[in-house]
């Protein structure tokens, strides 16, 4: 093949493809590859983590920086935001104190205010004065005497539907309900999906497994590496490894050192009929890797939940957890693992794992013990750079000229991701346009939500999922072909 790319992009995940879009929005062109038949297949993400609620122990800066990088990506993906708010709150076993809580939901919506004061189409997560709101044990008493909301708007609505089914007296209070929203990934990929295919600026190859690269960056051929698949041989400027988990497998014949960890997590799938109203997600903190790590379940449509329990029964796995060592750039996992990461699940096994998650959430929402496995574990490897898994934040790092590898933790970042590489594009004399800002990417704010509601089904059920999870549980009431541009 003669023809050059300005980029090679390796790994369709989201960090990939949201660079692929921000390229081409940018009229830079670029070729993506992905070695499995559709996009951004994992790990699996449920919510934007719009200011770190989930992670008590994180500092104040990565908590900023969640929020305002949650904001961009909502803003980015609009029809793939379910606008249900989280239950926050922390049992009266757990050593984390809710005063800690409360004074950092104080912080972020400070930080929420000179968000929207210096752009106002940041104000998505419903105005900063309803960012999140505490109740005292008297209060959820209240509340819990007044009827079902079907369909909550205000955040004491969703409060009365949650508080009919927790035990209050298992936990601390206050507890709080925040507008931290999900984030559907079979919708996000299909709305990414439309955008590409409406470009002729980036070429997706799907089913394309990328073999070998090779450098060339010194034999002045008038491109710098060479990507072999099984049938062709693609020539780009720069290469942008974002291969996720797998990153060092690229990076080892390129000498390209790292230390890394990479994680396998699992989360489970059921099926419940609580009662008619919505419900917010519900999180029950906990320190990871105990007994009584987090717990936590989300809401999917018709009456579908996904289940995290963050213990080595549930969610985390024996030798889940591995990293780099010595000449070996690519940590690499037990066959058992392996195994599940291709799909090969033993299914006693997904009935235990997802039952015992039942049985973990109904310690605190007691009803819920007559839930029942709904489908197939979603599931996923995580990679973190360097050896702390403490770490919530991730970006891209440009290790060598003509090269950068994407090192995201949360979906989130990937946004921040693309526009740094485009930057470095630009000081690498690649790309002549100028220095990106947030603004709408052209191509997905063209897609209509009635596009997504099609595509996301069918990419749902493809991977062995209920179509209903590809849904949003708060509909929108109006249709549009995209959002108000802030250009």
């Amino acid at each position: 093949m003669n023809k050059i790319y300005s980029v090679g992009i390796i790994g369709a995940g989201i960090s990939g493809v949201v660079t692929a879009l921000q390229l081409a929005d940018n009229g830079i062109e670029s070729v993506l590859f992905e070695q499995k038949n559709s996009i951004i297949n994992g790990p699996p993400f449920c919510h934007l983590h719009a200011g770190g609620n989930l992670y008590p122990d994180i500092s104040d800066n990565e908590c900023r920086l969640l929020l305002k990088q949650s904001i961009e990506m909502a803003r980015l993906f609009p029809h793939s935001i379910d606008k249900r708010p989280t239950f926050i709150s922390v049992p009266k076993s757990e050593i984390y104190n809710t005063s800690d809580i409360e004074n950092r939901l104080n912080m972020i919506t400070e930080y929420y205010y000179e968000l929207i004061e210096n752009d106002q189409y940041n104000e998505v997560l419903n105005s900063a004065g309803n960012y999140y709101k505490a109740y005292t044990e008297s209060e959820l008493k209240q509340l819990l005497q007044l009827p079902t909301v079907n369909n909550p708007e205000s955040l004491d609505e969703w409060m009365i539907n949650a508080v009919k089914l927790i035990d209050i007296e298992k936990l601390k209070t206050p507890v709080f309900m925040v507008q931290e929203y999900g984030w559907n990934m079979f919708r996000t990929a299909a709305q990414a999906q439309l955008a590409l295919n409406n470009t002729n600026i980036c070429e997706l190859k799907t089913n394309t497994p990328v073999t070998k690269i090779n450098d060339v960056r010194n034999k002045k051929l008038g491109y710098n590496w060479e990507i072999y698949t099984e049938n062709e041989i693609y020539k780009v400027h720069y290469l942008v490894n974002s291969s996720g988990y797998m990153t060092g497998k690229i990076e080892e014949p390129l000498m390209i050192n790292n230390e890394r960890l990479i994680e396998f997590k699992a989360a489970y799938v059921s099926r419940w009929e609580p009662q008619p109203g919505l419900l917010p997600e519900f999180i029950f903190h906990g320190e990871r890797g105990t007994p009584h790590g987090m717990a936590q379940l989300t809401p999917y449509a018709e009456h579908y939940y996904q289940i995290h329990g963050m213990t080595n029964e549930i969610t985390l796995f024996k030798n889940g957890l591995v990293c780099s060592h010595g000449n070996n750039i690519q940590p690499t996992f037990d066959n058992e693992i392996n195994q599940k990461i291709w799909g090969n699940w033993d299914k006693s096994e997904t009935q235990s794992r997802t039952q015992k998650a039942i049985e973990y959430v109904s310690r605190f929402v007691p009803s819920f013990h007559s839930a029942t496995p709904g489908a197939q574990p979603l599931y996923g490897v995580q990679q973190v750079r360097g050896k702390s898994l403490s770490r919530r934040v991730g970006e891209v790092s440009f290790p060598t000229k003509m090269y950068a590898r994407c090192e995201i933790i949360k979906a989130s970042s990937a946004l921040t991701v693309a526009n740094n590489i485009i930057c470095k594009l630009a000081e690498e004399g690649i790309y002549n346009g100028s220095v990106p800002i947030l603004k709408q990417n052209e191509l997905l704010n063209n897609i209509l939500k009635s596009e997504v509601d099609i595509l996301a089904s069918e990419i749902a059920a493809k991977r062995g999922y209920p179509k209903a999870m590809a849904r949003l549980v708060v509909e929108k009431k109006k249709e549009g072909n995209g959002r108000r541009s802030s250009n």
